[in-house]
């Protein structure tokens, strides 16, 4: 199976020069956890993750209006084409640890995205066991700790509820 007969599509994007209230509000209404930030000339610049938003906002200590989406947005972009297999995109995921990959077309504009929703909706339809395999190992990647469990954690405590 092609990456296009799975992917949702349009890809909700923003220009790279939008502030993160932007983001978070397309985030909010189209119900995703990506934004596909795009350069001038309309291709992909970068990519900016519904955790990227909450992190920028505790470490800058800034409203999202007053944050560029440039400044925290992932410029590293592992992306698909339509074209690409289902296998294909599984592997990157896994491989990189990411939930979502933005499909781009020949020019490297955004046209979709892929994520593990669509890879879980795709293997719940098909129910065949080697789908439903290559589904865990996927998601069984990218849930790994990047962090041994037994690393400290400096800010661990602020967690814990009292009683």
């Amino acid at each position: 199976m092609r990456i296009k007969e799975l992917m949702s599509q349009p890809a909700i994007t923003c220009p790279m020069d939008s502030t993160l209230d932007v983001a978070a509000r397309l985030m909010w209404e189209f119900d995703c956890g990506i934004i596909p930030l795009l350069s001038d000339d309309g291709r992909l610049a970068g990519v900016l993750t519904d955790r990227d938003i909450c992190m920028a906002a505790y470490t800058q200590g800034k409203p999202l209006s007053a944050i560029p989406a440039a400044r925290a947005m992932a410029k590293q972009v592992i992306s698909v084409h339509a074209e690409d297999t289902v296998e294909a995109a599984e592997h990157l995921m896994g491989d990189n640890q990411i939930r979502r990959l933005p499909v781009i077309d020949n020019a490297g504009r955004p046209v979709g995205v892929v994520s593990l929703n669509d890879l879980a909706r795709l293997t719940a339809r098909a129910k065949r066991s080697t789908a439903d395999r290559e589904l865990v190992q996927t998601m069984a990647a990218v849930c790994e700790p990047r962090h041994s469990p037994d690393a400290a954690r400096p800010h661990a405590s602020l967690a814990t509820t009292g009683s």
